[in-house]
C-alpha cells in the first residue's frame, strides 16, 4: 500500500483536536489515515513546548503522506471567574441573596470576590450571571462600583474559580489577553495556518488580532456569544472564517435556540463565501464509548446537510478513549450524507447569489457546466486561494483540485469544503497550467482517462484576481487533449 493519502471521497472536512490521547506521531498519522484533514491545537491547556512538538509531528508527516496539512491554533481568550471560598465551595439556596464584590477575602454563602472590574461597569439590574456553565443562575438586583447584589435563581453549590457567563451584556474587555498575545506570537513562530480567536463580541476584536497577525496566518472567529451572533455580518467582513462554538453558545442561549442560531451562522458564512466550522459535543459519547448515539449521528449529519465546510472533534480526539474510531465515524457520516441523492438539494436550499464580479459569475457558471458535461472535478490554479473559495461557495457536485505554488495557501485550504489542494511548481502560461492540470488530475486520482474536468483560470496568467476563463478538458489516458471550448470575458 502506498504511503500517500488519496482524496477522501467526501467534501466536508474533519478538524480533529490534539491532546493527551493523540499527541504522538503514530497517533497523528493514524488520525490522518482515518480521515482527519486538519488539526486543532488548544492553547487553553498545556505548555508551548508541548505544542511545538505537535507541530513538528504534523509537518513531519506532510511529505510522507503527500498531503498539505492544516494546523489551527485556538487561543484561550479571556476567562471570567469568581474567586475562592472558605472550604472551596458554598451552598446557595434559591431565592437567597448573593453578593459579588471586589474584596479579595475568601467567600462564603453570602458573598465572593469577582476579580473583573469590567463587569461592575457593564452589568445592569436584571442582567443574568451564569456560573459554572449555567449550573448556577444569579439575577442582578443592585449594582454599585464595588458590589453586584444578586438573587439566586437556581439552588446549588458554587465552587472555587468557576467561570462566569453574562449572556445579555457586551463586556468591555479585549478578546486578546496577555496570555493570548504570547500564545499568538508562539503560534505564528510555529507557522500556524489558522488562528482561532475566542470571546469575539465585535468586529473590532478581529481587527485587533489582524494588526498582530498581518498576513502570516488566517483568522477564524469563534461565534460563542449572543453579541457576536447579532453582529455576524460585520464580523464576517473582518474574519477569514467562523466557528459555531456551541459550548458557550449553549450556555449563553436557551438550548432550543442553539439549532436555529447554528443554521443562521452557517448560512450567513456561506453567503459571505467564508469557511464555517461546526464544533463542540458532536460525538461526545465517543469520549468513553466506541460508538456514538443516534442523536449525535443526526447532529453531525444536519451540519453537513446545511453545508458546513468542516465539523470538529474536541475531547473525542484529544482526550477520549476512541480517537481513531471517532474520526472514522465522522468520515463515514460525511460519506453517507453526501451519497444521499437529496444532499445537494439540501445544500443549495441556502442560496448564495454571486457577487457582481467576473470571477464570481464564472464560478457559478462552472458549477452548471460541470454538471452538464458530467465532469468529474473542478480544477483551478491559485496564488491566494480566492478562486478556490469562490468555487467552494457554489458547492459544486464534484471535488475541486486546487493547484498552488504556495505551501501556505495549500495548508490554509484544508478546512475549505470540497477542496483537494496540492502544491506544485509555479507555471508561466495558461497552456502550461492546462497541461499540469491534466497530469495532476490523473496523478491524484481526481479523474480518469476518458473523463472531463472543468478548469478556471485567469488571462493574462499570473495576475491575482483576474479569473476570467472556463476551460473544459477531456482526459484520454496518458494522451491528454483539450476537448472543448473557452469562455473568455
Amino acid at each position: 500500500m502506498s504511503d500517500k493519502l488519496k482524496p477522501r471521497g467526501r467534501k466536508v472536512k474533519i478538524l480533529a483536536t490534539l491532546g493527551p490521547a493523540s499527541d504522538t506521531p503514530e497517533m497523528i498519522e493514524a488520525l490522518m489515515r482515518a480521515g482527519a484533514d486538519a488539526f486543532r491545537i488548544n492553547m487553553s491547556h498545556g505548555e508551548q513546548a508541548d505544542k511545538a512538538k505537535l507541530v513538528e509531528h504534523i509537518r513531519g508527516l506532510e511529505e510522507k503522506l503527500g498531503r498539505p496539512t492544516t494546523i489551527l491554533f485556538d487561543l484561550q481568550g479571556p476567562k471570567l471567574r469568581v474567586g475562592a471560598f472558605e472550604g472551596g465551595k458554598a451552598d446557595l439556596e434559591k431565592g437567597g441573596t448573593f453578593i459579588l464584590d471586589r474584596d479579595k477575602a475568601k467567600g462564603d454563602e453570602t458573598r465572593v470576590c469577582l476579580p473583573h472590574p469590567e463587569l461592575f461597569e457593564a452589568v445592569e439590574v436584571g442582567s443574568l450571571l451564569l456560573v459554572d456553565d449555567g449550573k448556577m443562575r444569579l439575577k442582578v438586583t443592585e449594582v454599585s462600583d464595588d458590589k453586584i447584589v444578586t438573587e439566586v435563581r437556581v439552588s446549588g453549590t458554587i465552587r472555587d474559580r468557576k467561570g462566569v457567563n453574562v449572556p445579555d451584556v457586551l463586556i468591555p474587555i479585549p478578546a486578546l489577553t496577555k496570555k493570548d498575545r504570547s500564545d499568538l506570537q508562539f503560534a505564528l513562530s510555529q507557522g500556524a495556518d489558522w488562528i482561532a480567536l475566542s470571546f469575539v463580541q465585535r468586529p473590532e476584536d478581529v481587527r485587533e488580532a489582524r494588526e498582530l497577525v498581518g498576513k502570516q496566518a488566517a483568522i477564524l472567529a469563534k461565534i460563542e456569544k449572543p453579541q457576536a451572533v447579532d453582529g455576524l455580518d460585520e464580523i464576517l467582513k473582518e474574519a477569514d472564517a467562523v466557528m459555531v462554538a456551541r459550548g458557550d453558545l449553549g450556555v449563553e442561549l436557551p438550548p432550543e435556540m442553539v439549532p436555529p442560531v447554528q443554521n443562521k451562522i452557517v448560512a450567513t458564512a456561506r453567503l459571505h463565501g467564508k469557511p464555517v466550522v461546526v464544533a463542540t459535543q458532536m460525538l461526545e459519547s465517543m469520549i468513553t464509548s466506541p460508538t456514538p448515539t443516534r442523536a449525535e449521528v443526526n447532529d453531525v449529519a444536519d451540519a453537513i446537510y446545511d453545508g458546513a465546510d468542516a465539523v470538529m472533534l474536541s475531547a473525542e480526539s484529544a482526550a477520549g478513549d476512541y480517537p481513531i474510531e471517532a474520526v472514522k465515524m465522522m468520515h463515514r457520516i460525511g460519506k453517507a450524507v453526501e451519497g444521499d441523492e437529496r444532499y445537494f438539494d439540501r445544500v443549495h436550499f441556502t442560496e448564495t447569489p454571486p457577487d457582481p464580479t467576473t470571477a464570481d459569475a464564472l464560478a457559478e457558471s462552472a458549477r452548471g457546466i460541470a454538471r452538464t458535461v458530467d465532469a468529474k472535478a473542478m480544477v483551478c490554479y491559485t496564488s491566494s486561494g480566492s478562486t478556490a473559495r469562490r468555487i467552494a461557495r457554489e458547492r459544486p457536485s464534484v471535488p475541486t483540485l486546487v493547484m498552488t505554488a504556495s505551501q501556505q495557501v495549500a495548508r490554509r485550504l484544508g478546512i475549505l469544503w470540497g477542496v483537494y489542494a496540492v502544491r506544485t511548481r509555479d507555471v508561466d502560461s495558461f497552456e502550461e497550467m492546462v497541461g499540469k492540470a491534466k497530469r495532476m488530475a490523473l496523478r491524484h486520482s481526481i479523474a480518469k482517462g476518458g473523463e472531463r474536468i472543468v478548469l478556471m483560470a485567469g488571462v493574462p496568467f499570473g495576475v491575482s484576481g483576474s479569473t476570467n476563463v472556463i476551460h473544459v478538458v477531456k482526459l484520454q489516458g496518458n494522451e491528454l487533449e483539450t476537448h472543448q471550448r473557452h469562455f473568455e470575458l
